[in-house]
Parts: structure tokens; sequence; C-alpha cells
């Protein structure tokens, strides 16, 4: 007579929960109890460093002047909310005026700047271009060598771009830095693709729109950023090649209204009897400032890993 064992059920190997943390290579360790504590430790800390300011800055903006003067500067506990500081700066005048200028040259800035970058990065990654050797050494010296600040605004005069937004985009259209990394990830595309486009009959034109640019979504976004970023950001041009001050972007309005250089007539009458306090408009138009790049950078985040170094390891 046989005797029956029981056996224990057979469970089924359960999913991995998405929210699970990646397997661990079999040679690092397990993370101990004091390792992540002070990793959590560190991470706050330069949450909090980076945040901090931030909040104050913004709750700044909005505090009546009561507030402001009752904490001696800037606020840090929120008390009477108001939004008049940026009521003032978007109700038309000088600021208003800046951030269109800002933004106009950040498009048409950006969208140029890619072009070129996009146009002369194919070419240089093409190995049969014509003199492509040649200008990519042009290119790489102008790294190193730079004619200076004097040549540069004598060029510029002599082209007749001062006074003109065109000196606000095209002294600094072109990194050599962003080609470079646009040219290693369009070598990095599979050649035999390329081939059996060419074989169908496409030209470069075509391979470019419906083949490259198409694989290279990634970098082109990291770029696209940078570039926009650059201009949004940019001051120094303005500040030398514009002397209008209805021309001037936000960046070089912002500059006047910390150091109270010039301020908007409106602005200043209004400063000057106590209705708004000159802090909360410091503070508003940094804000302002800010708000496209915080806006923006979040959905570019998930590009950076696969554009940026995947497009500066390759070629």
């Amino acid at each position: 007579m046989t005797a029956v064992v029981d056996r224990p059920p057979v469970r089924e190997p359960r999913e991995p929960r998405r929210w699970a943390a990646p397997p661990r290579p079999v040679w690092e360790e397990e993370p101990r109890k004091a390792g992540l504590a002070a990793k959590g430790v560190v991470l706050f800390f330069a949450c909090f460093a980076i945040l901090f300011p931030l909040w104050i800055v913004i709750v700044t903006s909005l505090s009546s002047k009561k507030t402001i003067d009752e904490a001696g500067g800037l606020v840090v506990i929120p008390k009477d909310i108001t939004f008049i500081a940026y009521q003032e700066l978007l109700s038309g005048g000088q600021v208003q005026r800046a951030a269109l200028v800002s933004i106009g040259v950040t498009l048409v800035g950006t969208l140029f700047s890619m072009a070129v970058s996009v146009l002369c990065a194919y070419g240089l990654s093409r190995s049969g271009s014509l003199g492509h050797r040649w200008i990519l050494m042009t290119l790489l010296a102008t790294m190193f060598f730079g004619a200076g600040l004097i040549p540069t605004y004598l060029l510029v005069q002599a082209l007749g771009l001062t006074d003109t937004y065109l000196a606000l985009i095209l002294p600094s259209a072109v990194s050599v830095f962003n080609i470079l990394v646009l040219r290693a990830f369009f070598m990095g595309i599979s050649p035999e693709l390329i081939d059996s486009a060419r074989i169908d009959g496409a030209g470069d034109w075509r391979i470019l729109w419906t083949i490259v640019m198409p694989l290279s979504r990634a970098v082109l976004a990291v770029i696209a950023l940078f570039y926009a970023v650059g201009y949004w950001s940019a001051w120094f041009n303005a500040s030398i090649y514009l002397t209008d001050q209805d021309m001037m972007p936000l960046q070089n309005v912002m500059i006047q209204l910390v150091q109270k250089q010039e301020r908007p007539v409106g602005l200043a009458a209004q400063i000057n009897t106590g209705q708004i306090s000159a802090l909360a408009i410091q503070m508003a138009v940094m804000v302002m400032a800010l708000l496209p790049v915080a806006v923006l950078s979040p959905f570019v985040q998930r590009h950076f890993k696969k554009g940026m170094l995947t497009g500066a390891v390759k070629g």
C-alpha cells in the first residue's frame, strides 16, 4: 500500500509590480539602512536648498507692501496674498512689451538655430559630403579661439544689425557643441537604413525629413531646449547692441528693476507713493522670467539621458 504524501500547492509566480525597483546585479550588496537614511537626508537638504529660495521669491511676489514691511524684506510665511504686482506688470507697459519681445526672440531664434544646426550636423555626419572634414576642423577651432568682443561688435555694426532684433539672434545663433552632439547622434543611425532609402530613390532632404529626424526626436528636443533657454535668459547682446528701451527683452528689464536704474513710469509712480512694494515687483519679474523654463523642463526631462548621453558617446 502506497502512502499518500501531501504536497504544498504550487503557487504561480507573481507579476513584478510596476513600481518595484529593478533587480540588482549579483555583485552589488544590498543597501544598508544607514546608507539609505544618509541618501534620504542628502536628497532632502538638496531639495530644500533648491526649493526654499524659489518659495521665498514666489511668496514675496504675492505679498502686500504691509506684509513685506513687517517682514523687513523677503517674506517666508505667506500672509495677505495679493496679485497686484502681477496685475500691474501684465496690464501693459514696458514689462509686458519686454516679455513679448523675449517670447518672439526665443521662438524665432530657436527655430533658426535648430534649422542651421540640424542641416550642418547632418552634412557633417555624411562622410562623403564635400569638404566635411575641413568644415568640421574649422568649427572645432571656433570652440577654442574667438575673435573677441570688439571685433564682434564692429562686425554687427558693419552689417547694420544694431538696434534690430536680429542682433539678439544672429551673433549667438549656432553652438558648435550642439552641432557636434547632433552629428554624433546622426552618425549612430544605421547606415543600412539610409542606404535602403537611397535605393528606393529618396534624396538627402527626404532622408533627413522622414528618417533621420523622426529617429532623433530625443536629441532634437534636448538641443531645442538648450537653445530656447539660452535665448530666453540672454541679456548681454541686448545690453551692447540695443539702445532703444522699447526693444529690450525681459531679462534686461528685470536687471533694471533689480538695480533700480530705470523703472516704467506707471510703476515708478506707484512705488514712490507706496501703493506697491518695489521688492514685490522685482520678485514678480523673476517669477515671470523663471516660469517658461520651469514649465518646459519636465516635458524634456525624459529625453536627457537618451538624447545627450547617446549623442555625446557615439562618434
